[in-house]
Protein backbone atom coordinates (compact mmCIF):
# COMPACT_ATOMS: atom_id res chain seq x y z
CA UNK A 1 0.00 0.00 0.00
CA UNK A 2 1.17 3.57 -0.67
CA UNK A 3 0.62 6.55 1.56
CA UNK A 4 -1.86 9.18 0.43
CA UNK A 5 1.00 11.25 -0.96
CA UNK A 6 1.76 8.71 -3.67
CA UNK A 7 -0.14 7.77 -6.81
CA UNK A 8 -1.53 4.31 -7.48
CA UNK A 9 0.76 3.34 -10.35
CA UNK A 10 2.45 0.53 -8.41
CA UNK A 11 -0.89 -1.24 -8.53
CA UNK A 12 -0.99 -1.02 -12.33
CA UNK A 13 0.84 -3.23 -14.81
CA UNK A 14 2.49 -0.40 -16.70
CA UNK A 15 5.15 -2.73 -18.11
CA UNK A 16 2.63 -4.79 -20.10
CA UNK A 17 0.52 -3.95 -23.15
CA UNK A 18 -2.75 -5.06 -21.56
CA UNK A 19 -6.19 -5.57 -23.08
CA UNK A 20 -8.83 -4.86 -20.38
CA UNK A 21 -10.97 -7.81 -19.26
CA UNK A 22 -14.68 -7.90 -19.91
CA UNK A 23 -17.24 -8.63 -17.19
CA UNK A 24 -17.88 -12.03 -18.77
CA UNK A 25 -14.17 -12.88 -18.69
CA UNK A 26 -13.89 -11.87 -15.04
CA UNK A 27 -16.77 -14.20 -14.14
CA UNK A 28 -15.20 -17.09 -16.07
CA UNK A 29 -11.80 -16.48 -14.47
CA UNK A 30 -13.30 -16.46 -10.98
CA UNK A 31 -15.01 -19.78 -11.66
CA UNK A 32 -11.96 -21.52 -13.10
CA UNK A 33 -9.50 -20.32 -10.41
CA UNK A 34 -11.64 -21.06 -7.35
CA UNK A 35 -9.83 -23.88 -5.50
CA UNK A 36 -11.46 -27.26 -5.92
CA UNK A 37 -13.05 -29.34 -3.16
CA UNK A 38 -13.25 -32.46 -5.33
CA UNK A 39 -10.10 -34.59 -5.13
CA UNK A 40 -11.40 -37.67 -6.90
CA UNK A 41 -9.72 -36.72 -10.17
CA UNK A 42 -7.44 -34.16 -11.78
CA UNK A 43 -9.01 -30.74 -12.22
CA UNK A 44 -9.65 -29.61 -15.78
CA UNK A 45 -6.47 -28.18 -17.36
CA UNK A 46 -4.44 -28.88 -14.21
CA UNK A 47 -1.97 -31.12 -16.02
CA UNK A 48 -0.97 -28.11 -18.16
CA UNK A 49 0.45 -25.79 -15.46
CA UNK A 50 1.47 -23.08 -17.95
CA UNK A 51 -1.61 -23.31 -20.16
CA UNK A 52 -0.77 -23.42 -23.86
CA UNK A 53 2.83 -22.47 -22.99
CA UNK A 54 3.31 -25.85 -21.24
CA UNK A 55 5.73 -28.34 -22.79
CA UNK A 56 6.05 -32.10 -22.46
CA UNK A 57 8.19 -33.04 -19.46
CA UNK A 58 11.61 -34.13 -20.69
CA UNK A 59 13.39 -36.99 -18.94
CA UNK A 60 16.75 -35.21 -19.27
CA UNK A 61 18.53 -32.42 -17.43
CA UNK A 62 17.26 -30.03 -20.13
CA UNK A 63 13.69 -30.18 -18.83
CA UNK A 64 13.75 -26.47 -17.86
CA UNK A 65 15.49 -25.27 -21.03
CA UNK A 66 12.69 -25.52 -23.59
CA UNK A 67 10.87 -22.54 -25.15
CA UNK A 68 7.20 -21.84 -24.43
CA UNK A 69 5.02 -24.46 -26.07
CA UNK A 70 3.03 -21.81 -27.91
CA UNK A 71 5.94 -19.65 -29.07
CA UNK A 72 5.47 -18.44 -32.67
CA UNK A 73 7.86 -20.05 -35.14
CA UNK A 74 9.40 -16.71 -36.07
CA UNK A 75 10.34 -16.10 -32.41
CA UNK A 76 12.17 -19.38 -31.87
CA UNK A 77 15.36 -17.85 -33.25
CA UNK A 78 15.02 -14.94 -30.82
CA UNK A 79 14.73 -17.45 -27.98
CA UNK A 80 17.83 -19.32 -29.11
CA UNK A 81 19.89 -16.15 -29.50
CA UNK A 82 18.82 -15.17 -25.98
CA UNK A 83 19.85 -18.62 -24.81
CA UNK A 84 23.29 -18.09 -26.35
CA UNK A 85 23.67 -14.81 -24.46
CA UNK A 86 22.47 -16.44 -21.24
CA UNK A 87 25.19 -19.08 -21.66
CA UNK A 88 27.88 -16.66 -22.89
CA UNK A 89 31.20 -16.71 -21.00
CA UNK A 90 32.18 -13.08 -20.43
CA UNK A 91 35.82 -11.97 -20.51
CA UNK A 92 37.68 -8.99 -19.11
CA UNK A 93 38.21 -5.71 -20.95
CA UNK A 94 39.97 -4.69 -23.07
CA UNK A 95 39.41 -7.59 -25.43
CA UNK A 96 39.27 -8.18 -29.16
CA UNK A 97 35.84 -9.75 -28.62
CA UNK A 98 33.98 -6.51 -27.92
CA UNK A 99 30.62 -8.26 -27.71
CA UNK A 100 31.86 -10.43 -24.81
CA UNK A 101 34.05 -8.13 -22.74
CA UNK A 102 33.35 -6.24 -19.54
CA UNK A 103 33.51 -9.03 -16.94
CA UNK A 104 33.99 -7.84 -13.37
CA UNK A 105 36.47 -6.77 -12.16
CA UNK A 106 34.61 -8.39 -9.23
CA UNK A 107 32.02 -11.07 -9.92
CA UNK A 108 30.20 -14.18 -8.68
CA UNK A 109 30.08 -15.98 -12.02
CA UNK A 110 31.20 -15.54 -15.65
CA UNK A 111 27.80 -16.33 -17.16
CA UNK A 112 24.12 -16.47 -16.22
CA UNK A 113 24.18 -20.23 -16.80
CA UNK A 114 26.88 -20.77 -14.16
CA UNK A 115 24.42 -19.80 -11.41
CA UNK A 116 21.21 -21.04 -13.05
CA UNK A 117 22.70 -24.36 -14.13
CA UNK A 118 20.41 -25.88 -16.78
CA UNK A 119 18.03 -23.01 -15.90
CA UNK A 120 17.42 -24.66 -12.52
CA UNK A 121 18.02 -23.69 -8.93
CA UNK A 122 21.41 -23.14 -7.31
CA UNK A 123 22.88 -24.86 -4.28
CA UNK A 124 25.23 -24.19 -1.38
CA UNK A 125 28.77 -25.58 -1.57
CA UNK A 126 29.08 -29.29 -0.96
CA UNK A 127 31.40 -30.54 1.82
CA UNK A 128 35.05 -30.21 0.77
CA UNK A 129 33.96 -27.99 -2.15
CA UNK A 130 35.47 -24.50 -2.04
CA UNK A 131 33.23 -23.16 -4.82
CA UNK A 132 30.11 -21.18 -3.95
CA UNK A 133 29.05 -20.49 -7.55
CA UNK A 134 25.23 -20.19 -7.62
CA UNK A 135 25.20 -18.84 -4.04
CA UNK A 136 26.26 -15.51 -2.55
CA UNK A 137 25.58 -13.16 0.36
CA UNK A 138 23.57 -9.98 -0.02
CA UNK A 139 24.67 -7.18 2.31
CA UNK A 140 23.23 -3.86 3.44
CA UNK A 141 23.25 -1.49 6.39
CA UNK A 142 20.46 0.59 7.94
CA UNK A 143 19.97 3.75 5.90
CA UNK A 144 17.84 6.81 5.25
CA UNK A 145 15.07 7.37 2.73
CA UNK A 146 15.67 8.64 -0.77
CA UNK A 147 13.13 11.19 -2.02
CA UNK A 148 11.78 8.81 -4.65
CA UNK A 149 10.85 6.09 -2.17
CA UNK A 150 9.87 8.18 0.85
CA UNK A 151 6.15 7.92 0.01
CA UNK A 152 6.09 4.11 -0.09
CA UNK A 153 4.36 3.17 3.13
CA UNK A 154 6.32 0.62 5.13
CA UNK A 155 9.52 0.92 3.07
CA UNK A 156 12.51 -0.06 5.21
CA UNK A 157 15.43 2.12 4.17
CA UNK A 158 18.84 0.49 3.74
CA UNK A 159 22.15 1.39 2.12
CA UNK A 160 24.91 -0.69 0.54
CA UNK A 161 27.89 -1.53 2.70
CA UNK A 162 30.35 1.35 2.11
CA UNK A 163 33.21 -1.02 1.22
CA UNK A 164 31.39 -4.00 -0.30
CA UNK A 165 28.20 -2.73 -1.94
CA UNK A 166 24.95 -4.73 -2.09
CA UNK A 167 26.37 -8.23 -2.48
CA UNK A 168 29.66 -9.97 -1.90
CA UNK A 169 31.66 -11.22 -4.89
CA UNK A 170 34.01 -14.14 -4.35
CA UNK A 171 35.85 -13.94 -7.72
CA UNK A 172 38.05 -11.23 -9.19
CA UNK A 173 40.12 -10.57 -12.27
CA UNK A 174 43.93 -10.76 -12.03
CA UNK A 175 45.27 -7.75 -10.15
CA UNK A 176 42.15 -7.42 -8.02
CA UNK A 177 41.31 -8.96 -4.67
CA UNK A 178 38.11 -10.96 -4.37
CA UNK A 179 35.81 -9.58 -1.72
CA UNK A 180 35.55 -12.71 0.42
CA UNK A 181 35.27 -16.45 0.72
CA UNK A 182 31.97 -17.90 1.90
CA UNK A 183 32.12 -20.10 4.95
CA UNK A 184 29.22 -22.31 6.08
CA UNK A 185 28.88 -24.62 9.06
CA UNK A 186 25.77 -26.61 9.99
CA UNK A 187 24.27 -27.80 13.26
CA UNK A 188 21.73 -30.62 13.02
CA UNK A 189 18.37 -30.62 14.83
CA UNK A 190 16.36 -33.85 14.92
CA UNK A 191 12.56 -33.46 14.68
CA UNK A 192 10.29 -36.35 15.68
CA UNK A 193 7.33 -37.13 13.43
CA UNK A 194 4.00 -38.78 14.21
CA UNK A 195 4.81 -42.47 13.75
CA UNK A 196 8.30 -42.68 15.15
CA UNK A 197 10.17 -41.32 12.12
CA UNK A 198 12.53 -38.40 12.39
CA UNK A 199 13.77 -35.69 10.09
CA UNK A 200 16.96 -33.73 10.66
CA UNK A 201 17.13 -30.01 9.93
CA UNK A 202 20.51 -28.38 9.39
CA UNK A 203 20.89 -24.90 10.87
CA UNK A 204 23.49 -22.93 8.88
CA UNK A 205 25.95 -20.37 10.17
CA UNK A 206 27.56 -18.14 7.54
CA UNK A 207 30.93 -16.45 7.81
CA UNK A 208 32.78 -14.00 5.58
CA UNK A 209 36.38 -15.15 5.38
CA UNK A 210 39.43 -13.60 3.71
CA UNK A 211 37.76 -10.20 3.36
CA UNK A 212 39.64 -8.36 0.62
CA UNK A 213 38.73 -4.73 1.36
CA UNK A 214 38.76 -4.38 5.11
CA UNK A 215 36.07 -5.16 7.65
CA UNK A 216 32.37 -5.06 6.89
CA UNK A 217 30.41 -2.19 8.40
CA UNK A 218 29.62 -3.00 12.06
CA UNK A 219 25.89 -2.86 11.27
CA UNK A 220 26.15 -5.00 8.12
CA UNK A 221 23.18 -7.31 7.54
CA UNK A 222 23.94 -10.45 5.53
CA UNK A 223 21.49 -12.68 3.66
CA UNK A 224 22.43 -15.92 1.86
CA UNK A 225 20.81 -16.54 -1.53
CA UNK A 226 20.90 -19.41 -4.01
CA UNK A 227 19.84 -18.87 -7.61
CA UNK A 228 16.15 -19.46 -8.34
CA UNK A 229 14.89 -21.72 -11.12
CA UNK A 230 14.05 -19.83 -14.29
CA UNK A 231 10.87 -21.45 -15.65
CA UNK A 232 7.58 -19.58 -16.04
CA UNK A 233 8.91 -16.10 -15.28
CA UNK A 234 7.02 -14.42 -18.11
CA UNK A 235 3.76 -15.94 -16.92
CA UNK A 236 4.36 -14.77 -13.34
CA UNK A 237 5.04 -11.30 -14.72
CA UNK A 238 1.74 -11.44 -16.64
CA UNK A 239 -0.46 -12.14 -13.59
CA UNK A 240 -2.57 -9.00 -13.09
CA UNK A 241 -1.36 -6.99 -10.11
CA UNK A 242 -4.97 -6.68 -8.96
CA UNK A 243 -5.28 -10.48 -8.77
CA UNK A 244 -2.17 -10.65 -6.59
CA UNK A 245 -3.23 -7.78 -4.36
CA UNK A 246 -6.67 -9.24 -3.70
CA UNK A 247 -4.94 -12.02 -1.76
CA UNK A 248 -3.14 -9.60 0.55
CA UNK A 249 -4.40 -9.53 4.14
CA UNK A 250 -1.76 -7.55 6.04
CA UNK A 251 -3.84 -7.27 9.21
CA UNK A 252 -5.16 -10.86 9.04
CA UNK A 253 -8.72 -9.57 8.83
CA UNK A 254 -10.07 -13.08 8.18
CA UNK A 255 -8.34 -14.49 11.26
CA UNK A 256 -6.70 -17.44 9.53
CA UNK A 257 -3.21 -16.55 10.77
CA UNK A 258 -2.00 -15.75 7.23
CA UNK A 259 -1.34 -12.10 6.44
CA UNK A 260 0.42 -11.83 3.08
CA UNK A 261 1.77 -8.45 2.00
CA UNK A 262 2.87 -7.11 -1.38
CA UNK A 263 6.37 -5.80 -1.76
CA UNK A 264 6.54 -2.40 -3.46
CA UNK A 265 9.93 -1.70 -5.05
CA UNK A 266 11.55 0.91 -7.28
CA UNK A 267 11.42 0.33 -11.02
CA UNK A 268 14.55 1.51 -12.84
CA UNK A 269 12.72 0.93 -16.14
CA UNK A 270 9.73 3.15 -15.40
CA UNK A 271 11.17 5.44 -12.70
CA UNK A 272 8.39 4.78 -10.22
CA UNK A 273 7.32 2.33 -7.52
CA UNK A 274 5.90 -0.99 -8.73
CA UNK A 275 4.72 -4.31 -7.35
CA UNK A 276 7.69 -6.58 -6.60
CA UNK A 277 7.46 -10.05 -8.13
CA UNK A 278 10.92 -11.62 -8.56
CA UNK A 279 13.65 -12.74 -6.21
CA UNK A 280 13.41 -14.42 -2.82
CA UNK A 281 11.87 -11.30 -1.28
CA UNK A 282 10.08 -10.02 -4.42
CA UNK A 283 12.73 -7.30 -4.74
CA UNK A 284 12.40 -6.75 -8.51
CA UNK A 285 9.26 -5.77 -10.44
CA UNK A 286 10.00 -7.13 -13.93
CA UNK A 287 11.97 -9.86 -15.68
CA UNK A 288 13.98 -7.21 -17.51
CA UNK A 289 15.09 -5.47 -14.31
CA UNK A 290 15.81 -8.79 -12.62
CA UNK A 291 18.04 -9.72 -15.56
CA UNK A 292 19.86 -6.38 -15.62
CA UNK A 293 20.48 -6.44 -11.89
CA UNK A 294 21.93 -9.95 -12.13
CA UNK A 295 24.23 -8.83 -14.95
CA UNK A 296 25.46 -5.94 -12.80
CA UNK A 297 25.78 -7.69 -9.45
CA UNK A 298 26.70 -11.23 -10.42
CA UNK A 299 28.89 -10.68 -13.51
CA UNK A 300 29.86 -6.98 -13.33
CA UNK A 301 28.23 -6.12 -16.67
CA UNK A 302 26.70 -2.66 -17.19
CA UNK A 303 23.43 -2.02 -19.03
CA UNK A 304 21.05 0.90 -19.64
CA UNK A 305 19.29 0.08 -16.34
CA UNK A 306 22.50 -0.27 -14.31
CA UNK A 307 25.10 1.78 -16.21
CA UNK A 308 28.12 1.55 -13.89
CA UNK A 309 30.94 -0.06 -15.87
CA UNK A 310 32.52 -1.14 -12.59
CA UNK A 311 29.48 -3.26 -11.79
CA UNK A 312 29.01 -3.65 -8.05
CA UNK A 313 32.35 -2.07 -7.11
CA UNK A 314 32.08 0.69 -4.52
CA UNK A 315 33.86 4.04 -4.53
CA UNK A 316 36.13 2.65 -1.80
CA UNK A 317 37.39 0.01 -4.25
CA UNK A 318 39.50 2.43 -6.27
CA UNK A 319 41.45 -0.21 -8.22
CA UNK A 320 38.18 -1.64 -9.47
CA UNK A 321 36.76 1.77 -10.34
CA UNK A 322 39.78 2.74 -12.42
CA UNK A 323 40.18 -0.62 -14.20
CA UNK A 324 39.39 -0.93 -17.93
CA UNK A 325 35.71 -1.60 -18.58
CA UNK A 326 33.89 -2.81 -21.67
CA UNK A 327 31.74 0.29 -22.16
CA UNK A 328 34.13 2.42 -24.18
CA UNK A 329 32.84 1.59 -27.67
CA UNK A 330 29.72 2.64 -29.56
CA UNK A 331 27.44 0.62 -27.28
CA UNK A 332 27.88 3.00 -24.34
CA UNK A 333 27.27 0.04 -22.03
CA UNK A 334 28.73 -3.45 -21.79
CA UNK A 335 25.35 -4.77 -22.94
CA UNK A 336 22.89 -2.55 -24.77
CA UNK A 337 19.10 -2.56 -24.94
CA UNK A 338 19.09 -5.13 -27.74
CA UNK A 339 21.10 -7.71 -25.78
CA UNK A 340 19.12 -7.07 -22.60
CA UNK A 341 15.87 -7.51 -24.56
CA UNK A 342 17.08 -10.84 -25.99
CA UNK A 343 18.00 -12.20 -22.56
CA UNK A 344 14.69 -10.93 -21.20
CA UNK A 345 12.77 -12.69 -23.99
CA UNK A 346 14.64 -15.92 -23.26
CA UNK A 347 13.98 -15.62 -19.52
CA UNK A 348 10.29 -14.90 -20.08
CA UNK A 349 9.87 -17.93 -22.30
CA UNK A 350 11.57 -20.78 -20.45
CA UNK A 351 8.72 -23.24 -20.44
CA UNK A 352 7.06 -25.00 -17.53
CA UNK A 353 6.93 -28.79 -18.02
CA UNK A 354 3.63 -30.67 -17.83
CA UNK A 355 2.60 -32.41 -14.63
CA UNK A 356 3.61 -36.04 -14.13
CA UNK A 357 1.36 -38.69 -12.54
CA UNK A 358 -1.27 -36.10 -11.68
CA UNK A 359 -4.02 -38.75 -11.67
CA UNK A 360 -2.15 -41.19 -9.43
CA UNK A 361 -4.37 -41.98 -6.39
CA UNK A 362 -1.57 -41.17 -3.95
CA UNK A 363 -0.91 -37.87 -5.71
CA UNK A 364 -4.61 -36.99 -5.56
CA UNK A 365 -4.63 -37.85 -1.86
CA UNK A 366 -1.55 -35.66 -1.38
CA UNK A 367 -3.29 -32.84 -3.20
CA UNK A 368 -6.22 -33.15 -0.81
CA UNK A 369 -3.84 -33.05 2.15
CA UNK A 370 -2.12 -29.97 0.70
CA UNK A 371 -5.40 -28.13 0.20
CA UNK A 372 -7.11 -29.17 3.44
CA UNK A 373 -4.04 -28.54 5.60
CA UNK A 374 -4.21 -24.92 4.45
CA UNK A 375 -1.08 -24.77 2.30
CA UNK A 376 -3.05 -23.01 -0.45
CA UNK A 377 -3.48 -20.00 1.85
CA UNK A 378 -0.04 -18.96 0.55
CA UNK A 379 0.53 -21.33 -2.36
CA UNK A 380 -2.43 -20.11 -4.42
CA UNK A 381 -3.04 -22.83 -7.02
CA UNK A 382 -3.98 -20.90 -10.16
CA UNK A 383 -4.32 -17.57 -11.93
CA UNK A 384 -5.30 -16.35 -15.38
CA UNK A 385 -2.79 -14.00 -16.98
CA UNK A 386 -3.52 -10.71 -18.72
CA UNK A 387 -4.56 -10.52 -22.34
CA UNK A 388 -1.38 -9.14 -23.90
CA UNK A 389 -1.23 -7.66 -27.39
CA UNK A 390 2.49 -8.26 -27.93
CA UNK A 391 3.23 -11.36 -25.81
CA UNK A 392 1.16 -14.22 -27.25
CA UNK A 393 3.04 -16.83 -25.22
CA UNK A 394 1.87 -15.31 -21.93
CA UNK A 395 -1.51 -13.95 -23.08
CA UNK A 396 -4.68 -15.12 -21.29
CA UNK A 397 -3.33 -18.42 -19.96
CA UNK A 398 -4.75 -20.42 -17.06
CA UNK A 399 -1.62 -21.20 -15.02
CA UNK A 400 -0.95 -23.29 -11.90
CA UNK A 401 2.18 -21.86 -10.22
CA UNK A 402 1.09 -22.48 -6.60
CA UNK A 403 2.18 -19.08 -5.29
CA UNK A 404 0.40 -15.91 -4.20
CA UNK A 405 3.50 -13.78 -5.04
CA UNK A 406 3.17 -12.12 -1.61
CA UNK A 407 5.47 -11.75 1.40
CA UNK A 408 4.91 -13.89 4.48
CA UNK A 409 6.55 -14.01 7.90
CA UNK A 410 8.17 -17.45 7.91
CA UNK A 411 9.34 -17.37 11.51
CA UNK A 412 12.62 -16.93 13.29
CA UNK A 413 14.11 -20.16 11.96
CA UNK A 414 14.21 -18.85 8.39
CA UNK A 415 14.76 -15.17 9.24
CA UNK A 416 17.77 -13.43 7.69
CA UNK A 417 17.18 -10.19 9.66
CA UNK A 418 17.84 -8.17 6.50
CA UNK A 419 14.99 -6.08 5.04
CA UNK A 420 14.48 -5.50 1.33
CA UNK A 421 12.14 -2.67 0.32
CA UNK A 422 8.97 -3.44 2.34
CA UNK A 423 10.01 -7.01 3.19
CA UNK A 424 11.16 -7.44 6.78
CA UNK A 425 13.98 -9.69 7.92
CA UNK A 426 11.45 -12.46 8.61
CA UNK A 427 9.47 -12.23 5.36
CA UNK A 428 9.91 -14.13 2.11
CA UNK A 429 7.94 -14.27 -1.13
CA UNK A 430 5.96 -17.49 -1.55
CA UNK A 431 8.03 -19.41 -4.12
CA UNK A 432 6.25 -20.97 -7.11
CA UNK A 433 6.08 -24.76 -6.80
CA UNK A 434 5.76 -25.64 -10.49
CA UNK A 435 8.65 -27.82 -11.60
CA UNK A 436 9.81 -28.50 -8.03
CA UNK A 437 9.57 -32.26 -8.52
CA UNK A 438 12.11 -32.07 -11.36
CA UNK A 439 14.81 -30.36 -9.26
CA UNK A 440 17.04 -33.41 -8.90
CA UNK A 441 16.71 -34.32 -12.58
CA UNK A 442 17.62 -30.80 -13.72
CA UNK A 443 19.99 -29.56 -11.02
CA UNK A 444 21.43 -32.78 -9.65
CA UNK A 445 20.38 -32.09 -6.06
CA UNK A 446 17.35 -31.74 -3.81
CA UNK A 447 18.25 -28.57 -1.93
CA UNK A 448 15.45 -26.10 -1.26
CA UNK A 449 14.63 -22.77 0.42
CA UNK A 450 16.42 -19.46 -0.09
CA UNK A 451 19.81 -20.83 0.97
CA UNK A 452 19.50 -24.50 0.09
CA UNK A 453 19.54 -25.62 3.72
CA UNK A 454 16.68 -28.10 3.20
CA UNK A 455 17.95 -31.35 1.68
CA UNK A 456 14.51 -32.66 0.78
CA UNK A 457 10.97 -31.47 0.25
CA UNK A 458 10.01 -32.80 3.68
CA UNK A 459 12.79 -30.79 5.34
CA UNK A 460 11.62 -27.70 3.45
CA UNK A 461 8.09 -28.17 4.77
CA UNK A 462 9.28 -28.70 8.36
CA UNK A 463 11.32 -25.49 8.19
CA UNK A 464 8.09 -23.49 7.79
CA UNK A 465 7.26 -21.31 10.79
CA UNK A 466 5.62 -17.98 11.53
CA UNK A 467 2.43 -17.73 9.47
CA UNK A 468 2.88 -21.36 8.38
CA UNK A 469 3.51 -22.79 11.85
CA UNK A 470 0.04 -24.33 12.04
CA UNK A 471 0.49 -26.09 8.70
CA UNK A 472 3.98 -27.27 9.65
CA UNK A 473 2.72 -28.72 12.93
CA UNK A 474 -0.13 -30.44 11.11
CA UNK A 475 2.33 -32.13 8.74
CA UNK A 476 4.38 -33.39 11.69
CA UNK A 477 1.28 -34.75 13.43
CA UNK A 478 -0.53 -36.30 10.44
CA UNK A 479 -0.38 -40.03 9.65
CA UNK A 480 2.75 -41.14 7.82
CA UNK A 481 0.71 -42.19 4.77
CA UNK A 482 -0.72 -38.68 4.40
CA UNK A 483 2.72 -37.14 4.77
CA UNK A 484 4.12 -39.42 2.06
CA UNK A 485 1.16 -38.62 -0.20
CA UNK A 486 1.78 -34.90 0.34
CA UNK A 487 5.38 -35.28 -0.84
CA UNK A 488 4.25 -37.32 -3.87
CA UNK A 489 1.90 -34.48 -4.79
CA UNK A 490 4.73 -31.93 -4.57
CA UNK A 491 6.95 -34.20 -6.66
CA UNK A 492 4.27 -34.27 -9.36
CA UNK A 493 4.29 -30.50 -9.78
Amino acid sequence: MLSSAAHAKPLEDVHLNVVPRTADEIARITAVTTPTTDFSDVARFEEMPAGAATVRASRTADAFSQPSGNIPFEDELTFRVGNGLFRKIWVSAPSSTLASDGLGPLFNARSCQRCHIKDGRGHPPEPNDDSSVSMFLRVSIPGSYEDKIADIEGYIATLPDPHYGKQLQDFALPGHAAEYELGITYKEEVISLSEGETVSLRHPTYTTEELGYGPLHPDAMLSPRVANQMIGLGLLEAIPAADILVGADPDDADGDGISGRPNIVWSHEFDQPMLGRFGHKAGNPTVRQQSAEAFAGDIGISSPLFPNGAGECTLAQTTCQTAPHGDGDDRGFEIDDEILDLVTFYSRNLAVPARRNADDPDVLRGKQVFYETGCIACHTPSFVTHRLEDQPEQSFQLIWPYTDMLLHDMGEGLADHRPEARATGREWRTPPLWGIGLTEQVSGHTYFLHDGRARSLLEAVIWHGGEAQTQRDAVIAMPKADREALIKFLESL
